[in-house]
C-alpha cells in the first residue's frame, strides 16, 4: 500500500461581499415589524452585537416572505 502524499496547500481566501451586501436594508415604509427590527438593529449595533444585527438584516432582507 502506498503512503499518501503529505503536504501543506495554502489556504483559501474568500472575498467579502461589496456594495449592496453590505448595506443594511432600509425599513419598509409603514411595516411596524420593519421599524421594530431596525430598532432592534440600532440598538444591538450601539452594543456591538453584530450577530443580532446581522440577523435583523437578514429577516428585513425577506420582508417579502414576512417576517
Amino acid at each position: 500500500m502506498t503512503e499518501p502524499t503529505r503536504h501543506s496547500t495554502p489556504p483559501v481566501e474568500l472575498s467579502l461581499p461589496t456594495g449592496a451586501g453590505l448595506s443594511d436594508p432600509a425599513p419598509e415604509e409603514d411595516c411596524a415589524g420593519c421599524a421594530e427590527l431596525a430598532a432592534v438593529r440600532v440598538r444591538a449595533r450601539a452594543g456591538g452585537d453584530m450577530t443580532t444585527v446581522s440577523d435583523c438584516n437578514v429577516l428585513m432582507r425577506r420582508h417579502p416572505q414576512g417576517h
